[in-house]
């Protein structure tokens, strides 16, 4: 799960050879260590969440859900499903999480978390490079 800028906010760790809509329930549940969130969150999901039990999740916790349809093109919300696969890009760069033979959970939620933390660091340094200007501010780094 990121923002709307792809940093991560949480994570539900699970095999690769697991369907991804089981686990939007734990996933959502996340939300609730964030503290309070704004009314309006929109959760983005591909055409593999199409379901009506996904949207009776969504229903109940008070998301307004965007859900691609299965069978046509992804609409305008893939735009926006983007900033997660390019967060999992960068969470993939790390070459230990890529192929993590780990057993324990506890050693790989402390990967992941070492890798969220320098993505979002790395993120927030961009962003505040754009948007925060002054005067003899230099144009590129040293």
């Amino acid at each position: 799960m990121t923002d709307g800028y792809g940093i991560p906010l949480g994570r539900v760790l699970a095999g690769a050879n697991r369907h991804d809509s089981p686990l939007l329930a734990p996933t959502l549940d996340r939300l609730d260590d964030l503290g309070p969130l704004p009314g309006d969150i929109t959760v983005h999901l591909d055409a593999g969440y199409d379901s009506d039990k996904t949207r009776a999740l969504l229903d109940e916790r008070g998301l307004l859900g965007r859900i691609a349809r299965k069978g046509e093109k992804a609409p305008i919300q893939a735009s926006q499903r983007w900033h997660v696969e390019r967060t999992h890009t960068w969470q993939n760069a790390f070459h230990r999480l890529a192929r993590c033979y780990e057993r324990r959970a506890t050693v790989i939620d402390a990967f992941f978390d070492l890798t969220d933390t320098i993505i979002t660091v790395r993120s927030l340094i961009r962003r505040a490079w754009a948007t925060h200007r002054w005067d003899g501010r230099p144009n590129r780094r040293p």
